[in-house]
């Protein structure tokens, strides 16, 4: 995608365009930090981390937010869900920087901060609450979103016990030379998919799939405009969650 959009742009007239091809997962897993949005803070589907101190959290914190300090963080790791995405704050950039590297040591892939900790937060006019926090239970439920096909439902598939389901792998040839593929899965990358509807089945169900979810995305986009019955799987395909077996080419 990357080098795609960057072609986009010269034909737009930018002349000194490059393109960092290792992309956001080589980023976060060399240890530099990724920031959410105000608005996925306030209504993205996360666990919120408060990492002050109690008496900071009863004069005022972001909504949803659980406080758990950072000293609190290493005995309460395992109540936190490994597949949701967690989103810290504090007072001090240092506090959060080292949860956030505790955080992926522990093998937590989807940890972001808050832009500013929480005075950016109060600067950048959003919500506030105040007032003791009755439960610090961190609770997590997974909602698919439009279109997203859920793990169980895409293993079944992977491993032939859903018939007349057509998965497409949108990953590049090289990635599958390198990580290997699922069973049942036919390659058709991204770039490829619009030359190559010929190839897809109608009369199917299809799954789309790449590494993270962003590509699979983009191609279920592509072909519920072109009429097809398509559902996408949002998820690190290293994630343990999704342990499909994994065949490596010859």
């Amino acid at each position: 995608m990357s080098t795609t959009n960057a072609g986009l742009a010269k034909k737009l007239g930018y002349k000194n365009v490059r393109v960092f091809l290792a992309g956001e997962p080589a980023w976060s897993k060399a240890g530099y930090p990724v920031y959410a949005s105000n608005e996925y803070v306030s209504k993205g589907n996360i666990v919120l981390l408060d990492l002050r101190t109690q008496g900071e959290t009863v004069k005022g914190r972001i909504p949803r937010a659980i406080p758990l300090t950072y000293e609190e963080l290493e005995d309460r790791i395992d109540d936190i869900p490994r597949n949701a995405p967690v989103i810290i704050y504090s007072h001090r950039q240092e506090d959060v920087l080292e949860a956030y590297e505790d955080l992926r040591d522990e093998g937590f892939k989807k940890v972001a901060l808050v832009k500013g900790n929480y005075d950016g937060w109060v600067t950048s006019g959003g919500k506030i609450e105040t007032g003791p926090v009755f439960s610090t239970e961190i609770k997590w439920v997974r909602i698919l979103g439009k279109g997203e096909v859920s793990v169980a439902e895409f293993k079944k598939a992977v491993s032939g016990e859903t018939p007349g389901v057509y998965i497409i792998d949108a990953r590049t040839p090289e990635e599958i030379q390198e990580l290997g593929i699922f069973p049942n899965t036919v390659n058709i990358p991204l770039d490829e998919i619009p030359l190559k509807m010929s190839d897809i089945p109608k009369d199917k169900q299809v799954f789309v799939h790449c590494s993270t979810g962003a590509r699979a995305d983009l191609a279920y986009r592509e072909l519920v405009k072109n009429g097809y019955n398509v559902k996408f799987l949002l998820l690190n395909i290293s994630d343990p969650e999704c342990d499909c077996p994994i065949i490596m080419p010859n």
